[in-house]
């Protein structure tokens, strides 16, 4: 049972592509961020390149977090829309030699620049390093929906991986539904949740997300869904403070 954090890593390109002197300081910050919210949280997931923008390795940013925290439990996001089989499994082996948890497998958001899709899809790649007893090794997770529709997720079940991330969700129907369908069958379910703030408003908007059912009591909300599905990720990319205001009081 673990209440996780999510983190961005720094971007590479901002306009321009950083310098070194510019990188190592984002670098910094973000190492400073992990440190101090690893102190009031079971877990971290580091994301792999947001709305296709390039950003550090996820797995390097993991490394970073647990090379300084080295009972942190670490998941990473790894995107399939812009890499072959070989990048991934080169990925997934150096999330095994960097002692990270596990990995999330997504299509990921396409680049602004490049090639748009590799046509990989996440489902085939976990059923497929399953096979390959990856997942002896590692945790291996798919994304859902947060109202999924269970007859179109068959190929996702049939994976088998360790668990789900849910995408943002935003009552506590949503999760209860999911987790009475999915938990029984052996999988983990960890329901993400956006905190509520202004600074967040812009994100909600992005994802149509409606959180009047828990921003007046974001600590309550969270508990909830604690209890109910034994995991929670909390999402607050615009608004630090926030987050380690709600990671305290819980």
């Amino acid at each position: 049972m673990t209440i996780i954090y999510e983190l961005n890593p720094p971007k590479v390109i901002q306009n321009r592509i950083l310098s070194h002197r510019e990188l190592q300081e984002s670098v910094n910050r973000f190492k400073s961020k992990s440190v101090e919210v690893g102190k009031i949280c079971d877990g971290m997931h580091v994301t792999d390149s947001v709305l296709g923008i390039p950003r550090i390795s996820p797995i390097t940013a993991g490394f970073f977090i647990k090379n300084s925290n080295n009972k942190i439990k670490i998941t990473a996001s790894v995107r399939v829309r812009d890499r072959n089989h070989t990048s991934i499994t080169q990925t997934i082996c150096d999330a095994i030699l960097l002692d990270l948890n596990g990995v999330l497998i997504v299509k990921g958001d396409p680049p602004p620049t490049g090639p748009k899709d590799s046509k990989l899809i996440p489902s085939e790649v976990v059923k497929q390093f399953n096979e390959q007893g990856f997942g002896e090794k590692i945790d291996l997770y798919l994304s859902i929906s947060s109202n999924p529709d269970f007859d179109k997720i068959h190929k996702k079940i049939e994976a088998q991986p360790k668990g789900f991330f849910t995408q943002v969700i935003s009552s506590i129907d949503q999760v209860t539904t999911i987790v009475d369908k999915l938990k029984p069958q052996g999988f983990r379910i960890i329901p993400c949740i956006l905190l509520a703030s202004d600074l967040n408003q812009k994100s909600a908007q992005m994802l149509n997300l409606d959180w009047s059912e828990y921003n007046k009591d974001m600590v309550k909300f969270v508990k909830e869904v604690h209890k109910i599905a034994g995991d929670v990720l909390l999402s607050s990319p615009n608004d630090f403070k926030v987050a380690l205001g709600v990671l305290r009081n819980l």
